[in-house]
């Protein structure tokens, strides 16, 4: 999506006359460099193997962010118990015997999205433990995330990146031949200092 629209140009100082392709172009600039696909709210998936016991992990895309019609951004989620690592917990442990007992290794168990707490700035989730009280070991999460309005920032980025790329034709236009012309939008140089800057809290960080 184009994080500014032909109305807001002049607002943001850029010309009236500015080609919508070229802020097309630094909105994908945008996307590329804070690693998501957009940010707009939009859906991700993720796998994320858990700490030992831990039943808390943090998400990598914020802000979580419901889509219409859902109410919640966490659309789904399960999670499974895997062999202990060494040096995780004892081999006779109690919850170990239980889980080879019931051949719970291995095995995907669905999760109830209301029964997940999480704080939608931070990304961070809480997870329910089982019955027998059980940490998953590896979580599969199915959640929505990014702005329903863009924020000033990411429309201050995306003109500093179009004037960048006006004030500097050649980083972004190379010749071939005298009939052929390649255009690299995603040239480093359009993103100076203050660009950086102002996507800086908007990157994701993988979970890990």
């Amino acid at each position: 999506m184009n994080y500014l629209s032909p109305s807001e140009y002049q607002l943001y100082g850029l010309d009236a006359t500015t080609v919508p392709a070229l802020v097309g172009a630094a909105s994908s600039l945008i996307d590329a460099h804070c690693r998501r696909a957009s940010l707009a709210i939009t859906q991700y998936e993720e796998r994320i193997r858990m700490r030992p016991d831990r039943n808390t992990l943090r998400l990598s895309y914020l802000p979580l962010a419901a889509m219409a019609p859902a109410t919640s951004p966490v659309l789904s989620g399960r999670g499974r118990y895997s062999m202990p690592r060494r040096g995780e917990c004892p081999l006779d442990d109690l919850r170990t015997a239980v889980a080879l007992a019931f051949g719970l290794p291995g095995s995907w168990t669905d999760i109830d999205p209301a029964s997940l707490d999480f704080d939608p700035a931070t990304g961070e989730v809480t997870l329910p433990l089982s019955v027998i009280g059980l940490w998953f070991s590896e979580l599969e999460i199915v959640y929505t995330a990014g702005f329903a309005v863009t924020p000033d920032a990411i429309k201050y980025a995306c003109a500093q990146i179009v004037r960048n790329a006006e004030a500097t034709p050649a980083v972004n236009v190379k010749s071939g031949t005298v009939d052929r012309m390649r255009i690299d939008y995603f040239a480093p140089d359009l993103l100076d200092a203050s660009v950086r800057s102002l996507l800086a809290p908007f990157v994701a960080q993988k979970a890990g």
